[in-house]
């Protein structure tokens, strides 16, 4: 049986406006446009190692990313009307460690871009004391 690896590419609805979507994906999370092929109309945005693809035809996905200092990103995109669909918030709280060291706990903001597909937004703080 054949050994699977990490998770190499991502694909996103790009919706109708490419340049909607990938100028969403610049300009309010920082990530910049790695690839693009007109046509057929895909780009490549990289999130650290794993590629996403933004092409037109498919349905709207989920995505998360790490993010630092989420309460600050949030409150400045606000500000600047991004429209978030939650606000930072605690998701969970990593008791047994099963996914990073026990005790800390994830925090998750949500929003969509304009091709509907929905960002996750994680940050993972450390245990409270």
């Amino acid at each position: 049986m054949p050994a699977i690896g990490a998770v190499r590419q991502i694909a996103l609805s790009a919706g109708r406006d490419l340049d909607s979507t990938l100028a969403f994906w610049r300009d309010v999370l920082g990530l910049a446009v790695h690839a693009r092929y007109d046509p057929p109309g895909i780009a490549f945005i990289m999130a650290g190692d794993i590629r996403l693809l933004f092409t037109d035809g498919i349905p709207a996905g989920t995505v998360y990313l790490d993010i630092s200092n989420l309460d600050d990103f949030h409150a400045e995109a606000k500000a600047a009307g991004v429209p978030f669909t939650a606000p930072p918030a605690l998701v969970h709280r990593d008791a047994k460690g099963l996914f990073g060291p026990a005790g800390e706990s994830d925090w998750m903001a949500f929003l969509k871009d304009p091709a509907g597909n929905t960002i996750g937004l994680v940050e993972r703080h450390p245990p409270q004391e």
